[in-house]
């Protein structure tokens, strides 16, 4: 393994905790100044050990030629069927029925889901023959959802269609088998217990749910001759003996006769099954595992706390060899490296890691790769990660991509929130931006905050001084940082002249300060532009959803602090509805430039121009007096106001027909509009946003956008523009039809605003 370029010995290494150090050479560190466990590993010890002898299996319990009981029921729970059949089912449905369920007929013609939803809202005389021949060739995720009320209109007869879609996806149906009852349902739950980690769940839920009444459609394979068959049954009469008793469950199984009974009740004398889904790692110590990327690869070296010489490569192969041995938790011995090395070589070790992988070309059975980096990463590692998370669901990486928004959440730090709120407020991927979202949530539930409050507490001060700026030193000569209305920094040197860039540092300057203090800048700029463009947008969103802060909040997040007040003093605020400003000394100011008292108990918001009316042209006049540009369209934005008949009705017609580019209309998810689930061929056919309370505005799309091809279909039809509720184009007649008229009026001008928008000429 090449970790450095050496073989041991001697290594060129950085200070890693001093941005523009120069190289020193250091020595390896002694094996005796090493944890025992990387100097002899478990496996070079194995090596030397004889192979211990395999235990032998019993003999098992055997009644062979056992049959399970003829039938089927289904076993509802009190309200249950109710509950199941008040789902509302995916598929809207005009014209005739007959026409209708003739097309949905066609093999392969139809959405799944759709085809289920067909199943549920149908005349049942014309749907109920078309039930128990019901075979999907595919399922989507979840899909569970759509046949749950399939089984409460039909009950016995969705069985069959049931099993075909279960046998095709387990773990995306498997919750809509859990009333019935049969041979079939049982061998499954059986296996699905036993050997699927994404089933086990469930499968431990019917087992429980049925219970006694479940063991004599069990106790054939548990009593026959085939081995695995067997196992899997025996773990389930040991979860139903776990609840009811073993002398119970013999006596179930004494349907069967005698001779059945009295083996059940010796199988389960004997030692339980292990789970396939909880197998423990063979006893003895473990082997070496293979990493060829990782021998093959250019490391950085591990250096420790105590002396500054680093890992032999030797030692530093095996704590590679150790991540790879890890489960959800570090290797023990991991827990000793760390208190060995220095965070910043560890760090960097990790990330050298990583990228090995990822020029391997990202092996997926290497997952232990991400899992190492929540352990270790710090900043550094958040800032690599985040863009290749983004881009992962591109390359057909989403479950990696979610794997990476863990790695940035068990990270934890401020930066790795701020990446993690980053992500989700804005990636073009849907399924990554909500994961990011609960994750988001979770975080600020732990903290009693909203969402929104905690991306309050996550911005950084990025070490800026009170006055909001930084001054570089370089010796002979220094430089004051500051920021425009966009957060993009600027640089004024000494004399106070304005420069287009921060000069590298020259022969003149200090040769410490002036390289670190270069390196400091170079940082800052890179933070500052993965930030300020959510900051703007974050603030945009709240002036335009009516937030509101307390006079002690507005103070620490944007008076105080030294980046977000050159925000703040850009916008005019309201305190209980009276708009002010802050002035250039951190006081309040009103219209007229007099002083402006801030009350104590006041709700602060930032103002919307519909809701500061004629004074909208007096504080335009104010901000250009003092030459202030704003972060974003405040003051200059347009006010626009539905019509009577749209506000009575649940259509915008004047937006409707009209043909656009369809990148203009994924422009609109910058805005929060969500694009729609993919349905046949994987085309998104509309796009909706929330408009509070259960209520969505949905543009229906025609031919709507093809996911990751968006290409294919240049531009797009509004067929309707709808406000629903729900976040589809299709709507339930049981769920009523809200009407645009229930939106507030700053809602009703922005939504049509970005509709004037995308359908402008």
């Amino acid at each position: 393994m090449i970790f450095g370029g050496l073989s041991g010995g001697s290594s060129t290494v950085s200070d890693m905790d001093t941005p523009g150090a120069s190289p020193v050479t250091v020595k390896d560190a002694p094996l005796d100044a090493l944890p025992q466990v990387l100097v002899d590993p478990p496996w070079e010890q194995a090596a030397r050990l004889p192979s211990p002898a395999k235990p032998k299996e019993p003999e098992p319990v055997l009644v062979p030629g056992l049959e399970p009981p003829a039938g089927l029921t289904i076993a509802w729970k009190p309200g249950e069927r109710e509950e199941w059949a008040a789902i509302t089912s995916y598929g809207h449905f005009d014209g005739d029925w007959a026409a209708i369920i003739e097309e949905y007929r066609e093999p392969g013609a139809g959405y799944p889901p759709t085809k289920a939803g067909l199943l549920v809202q149908g005349p049942e005389e014309l749907v109920r023959p078309l039930v128990a021949a019901w075979r999907p060739e595919y399922t989507s995720s979840y899909f569970w959802h759509s046949l749950r009320p399939i089984v409460a209109r039909f009950e016995l007869e969705a069985h069959a269609p049931l099993i075909h879609c279960v046998d095709l996806d387990p773990a995306g149906c498997i919750k809509a088998l859990l009333p019935f009852l049969d041979a079939e349902v049982a061998v499954r739950m059986a296996d699905w217990h036993f050997r699927l980690k994404s089933t086990h769940e469930i499968a431990l839920t019917w087992l429980e749910r049925h219970g006694l009444a479940a063991v004599p459609f069990l106790v054939p394979d548990a009593l026959g001759k085939r081995r695995p068959a067997r196992r899997k049954a025996l773990a389930a009469l040991w979860v139903v003996a776990g609840r009811h008793g073993r002398d119970a469950v013999a006596d179930a199984a004494r349907v069967h006769g005698d001779e059945a009974a009295e083996a059940v009740a010796e199988a389960l004398r004997r030692e339980r099954p292990v789970l396939d889904v909880a197998k423990k790692p063979a006893e003895g110590p473990p082997k070496a595992p293979k990493v060829p990327w990782a021998d093959r690869a250019r490391l950085p070296r591990l250096v420790l706390r105590d002396g500054g010489r680093v890992v032999p490569v030797k030692q530093a192969r095996n704590v590679v060899s150790f991540m790879a041995l890890s489960g959800t938790d570090p290797h023990e011995a991991l827990e000793e490296v760390r208190e060995l090395c220095t965070p910043a070589s560890l760090a960097a070790f990790s990330r050298g890691v990583f990228e090995a992988w990822r020029r391997a070309g990202q092996p997926s059975r290497f997952g232990w790769v991400l899992t190492q980096l929540a352990w270790f990463g710090d900043d550094e590692t958040v800032r690599l990660l985040t863009p290749i998370i983004r881009a992962w669901p591109g390359e057909a990486r989403h479950a990696k991509a979610e794997q990476g928004l863990d790695v940035l959440a068990a990270i934890g730090t401020d930066v790795a929130l701020i990446h993690l709120n980053g992500i989700a407020r804005k990636v073009r991927y849907t399924g990554l931006r909500f994961y990011a979202r609960s994750m988001i949530r979770e975080a600020a539930e732990a903290r009693g905050l909203t969402p929104e409050q905690l991306a309050d507490r996550l911005v950084p001060d990025f070490e800026l001084d009170a006055e909001g700026g930084m001054t570089l030193d370089y010796g002979p000569r220094s430089f004051r940082v500051g920021f425009d209305e966009q957060l993009k920094p600027y640089v004024v040197d000494d004399t106070g002249k304005l420069r287009k860039a921060l000069p590298k540092p020259g022969v003149k300057d200090d040769p410490e300060l002036a390289p670190a203090a270069y390196q400091r800048f170079s940082t800052l700029k890179k933070d500052v532009r993965a930030n300020a463009a959510d900051q703007i947008a974050r603030l945009e969103a709240a002036m335009v959803t009516g937030r509101r802060w307390t006079p002690d909040d507005f103070r620490a997040f944007f008076l105080d602090h030294p980046l977000m007040w050159h925000i703040a003093r850009r916008l005019i605020w309201t305190a209980d509805d009276r708009p002010f400003r802050i002035a250039e000394d951190r006081t309040f100011a009103g219209v007229d430039d007099d002083a402006f008292a801030l009350p104590d108990t006041a709700e602060i918001g930032i103002a919307h121009p519909l809701h500061l009316g004629d004074a909208v042209k007096a504080w335009s006049d104010v901000l250009a007096d003092y030459e202030i540009l704003q972060p974003f369209l405040q003051l200059g934005r347009q006010i626009h106001t539905l019509t009577e008949g749209e506000r009575a009705g649940d259509r915008l017609g004047r937006f409707e027909g009209v043909t656009v580019p369809t990148g203009r209309v994924l422009g609109l998810t910058r805005h929060g509009w969500e694009r729609g689930t993919p349905q046949d061929g994987g085309v998104e056919g509309w796009i909706s946003v929330p408009a509070g309370g259960e209520r969505w505005v949905v543009i229906d799309l025609d031919p709507g956008i093809a996911v990751g091809a968006v290409e294919v279909f240049p531009e797009q039809n509004l067929r309707s523009v709808l406000i629903s509720p729900n976040a589809t184009s299709y709507r339930s007649p049981r769920e009523g039809t809200p009407t645009f008229g229930e939106l507030e009026p700053v809602a009703a001008s922005e939504l049509i605003a970005q509709l004037t928008d995308l359908t402008r000429n």
